[in-house]
């Protein structure tokens, strides 16, 4: 991390996201889910600065992507479970997509993204149930 940068947000995926899983793997036909949610939770981590966002990931966590918010063409995000958390994917200019999964505080985090990126990329993104 780069001297000047600050942190605006730093942490995991919110934990409703696990809870909701995790009673939802008593029924047998979701243990997929349950399992997804568990290692969503012991490994993924989000960091999002004034300069970039970072999200840590993969198998024991050994994954990084680094995202510089004037690489971002497109940002839409999906609120889950009554809108306590929400999915968002970030679409990249060269096509590629980054999905933040199970984001606290997701239209905070939505705004401040949007609020960084360019005009033509503001208007192309859209917050599903924000508008």
């Amino acid at each position: 991390m780069a001297v000047n940068e600050e942190v605006y947000y730093e942490g995991g995926p919110h934990i409703g996201d696990l809870i909701t899983n995790i009673v939802l793997g008593f029924t047998v036909i979701c243990l997929p889910l349950t399992f997804g949610a568990i290692a969503r939770a012991v490994w993924l981590r989000y960091r999002i600065t004034d300069r970039r966002l970072s999200v840590i990931g993969g198998w024991m966590g050994r994954e990084r992507s680094d995202i510089i918010y004037s690489e971002i063409a497109k940002v839409v995000t999906v609120p889950r479970w009554l809108g306590a958390w929400g999915d968002m994917v970030i679409t990249l200019k060269d096509g590629s997509r980054l999905e933040l999964r199970a984001m606290p505080r997701f239209r905070e985090v939505y705004a401040f993204i949007t609020s960084k990126i360019s005009t033509k990329a503001q208007d192309a993104s859209g917050a599903i149930g924000n508008k």
